[in-house]
């Protein structure tokens, strides 16, 4: 059984094709169980964000697993063909460990894609279909990423999408103090966004969610208002910024929805930035002349900035990574000696015991105690050296040669010293 990863990310993939294999929250452990049904893996997870989606498996057939993915998501399998990549063993085990510590994210360094990998294992995990192997990469993953962000400075200074938001909605108003911001989603994402928004004070903060009980929470920390996503189209005129990122399907936002606002704004202009995948605000929309509008693509322009401070500690962290895939690489080799290490003990136990059981009649009988332990010394070496004794007397040329080294190496001889 062998380890490999599959996947699209922006790397290879625009944003366009990225939504369409993207998975929604809810519907992971079904689609976990769906591939384990069609028996193409023995182990799965998958890791879905914005930027990438990802089958981690332990099993014997990738290329089946890619049709799978397209086929789950009732695509043709040329759709998404183009911007697949798939890794075996050695690449799948670097790939996880470069992408826990954020050395394949679109902000180098990010700490946000290290959470979601954390979520992704425990989905699978939930689910049923993580295994030994696949949960001890999980595991050795986050031990890895941990490494690389305390021993290096791949962090320092990283620019997050949501201060990447900030810095875009900087460039349209002179001051953020004077705006009215409303964030759609209450996740992980949002809270950043917010967290961000809220250190340039700004004239008012809302948040929009499904579930009124998160919003309010959310907005708690915030000194925000909250309101209801069916209250947005009426509301929307209002706010000079809009940041969105929910797992909704559909749009939330459309085109109808904001040219309304617009009239309503007298053309005054508007920020939307759409961190979400599948998209929550229509794309049509960037197209209005007041619009200003943002998805996690574009965000990537801003980020050039910070990365050049960070590159030297690439090298660092790739050094990291290198010993840490040997390591973990050299323990899953050793597993597959379990057995073998598993019946050479069986074996060594069996005889221990017969010599044993011999030693007791013996000492029961009333023999010199001294006899039987010699007898039983005797008895054991004989049994335990029988193997491989005879099997350097059963081969001859080559093959004795190669044997004889080998039994030499395992037991530390020095023949002819």
């Amino acid at each position: 059984m062998q380890l490999f990863a599959l996947g699209i990310n922006h790397h290879t993939a625009p944003l366009a094709v990225r939504e369409q294999v993207a998975f929604q929250p809810e519907r992971l452990p079904e689609a976990l169980n769906d591939l384990m049904r069609a028996k193409l893996v023995r182990e799965a997870a998958i890791l879905s964000t914005c930027n990438r989606t990802e089958l981690y498996c332990a099993g014997e057939h990738p290329g089946a697993a890619g049709e799978w993915l397209a086929e789950y998501h009732a695509l043709p399998a040329e759709k998404i063909s183009p911007y697949l990549y798939t890794f075996p063993q050695r690449d799948a085990v670097r790939h996880m460990f470069r992408v826990a510590s954020g050395l394949d994210s679109m902000v180098l360094g990010e700490p946000q894609i290290l959470g979601q990998m954390k979520q992704a294992e425990r989905s699978a995990g939930e689910a049923g279909t993580l295994g030994t192997l696949l949960s001890k990469l999980f595991q050795r993953s986050f031990a890895v990423a941990k490494e690389v962000r305390s021993t290096t400075a791949i962090g320092a200074n990283t620019v997050s999408m949501a201060a990447a938001a900030v810095h875009l909605s900087a460039r349209i108003f002179e001051s953020l103090n004077e705006q009215r911001i409303l964030f759609i989603g209450a996740g992980e994402m949002i809270e950043l966004c917010a967290a961000h928004f809220a250190g340039q004070q700004p004239r008012q903060i809302s948040i929009a969610n499904r579930t009124r009980e998160r919003a309010e929470g959310l907005a708690a920390r915030f000194s925000a208002d909250t309101l209801s996503l069916d209250e947005v189209g009426s509301r929307l005129p209002h706010y000079d910024i809009v940041v969105s990122c929910t797992a909704s399907p559909l749009p939330i936002i459309g085109l109808g929805m904001v040219e309304s606002a617009l009239k309503a704004r007298r053309r005054r202009p508007m920020v939307m930035v759409d961190l979400a995948v599948p998209r929550d605000i229509e794309a049509e929309i960037g197209e209005l002349d007041d619009v200003f509008l943002y998805t996690i693509d574009d965000l990537a322009q801003i980020v050039e900035a910070g990365l050049e401070s960070r590159q030297a500690s690439v090298v660092e962290a790739e050094a990291i990574i290198d010993a840490s895939v040997d390591s973990f690489l050299h323990w899953v080799d050793a597993r597959e000696t379990v057995p073998t290490i598993r019946a050479l003990r069986d074996s060594a136990e069996r005889a221990r015991r017969h010599e044993l059981a011999h030693a007791q009649k013996l000492l029961a009988r009333g023999d010199d105690p001294l006899a039987v332990l010699e007898a039983l010394s005797l008895g054991l070496t004989n049994k335990l050296m029988h193997p491989p004794t005879n099997a350097l007397n059963q081969v001859d040329g080559n093959e004795r040669a190669d044997l004889s080294r080998l039994i030499a190496r395992i037991y530390h001889l020095h023949p002819g010293e």
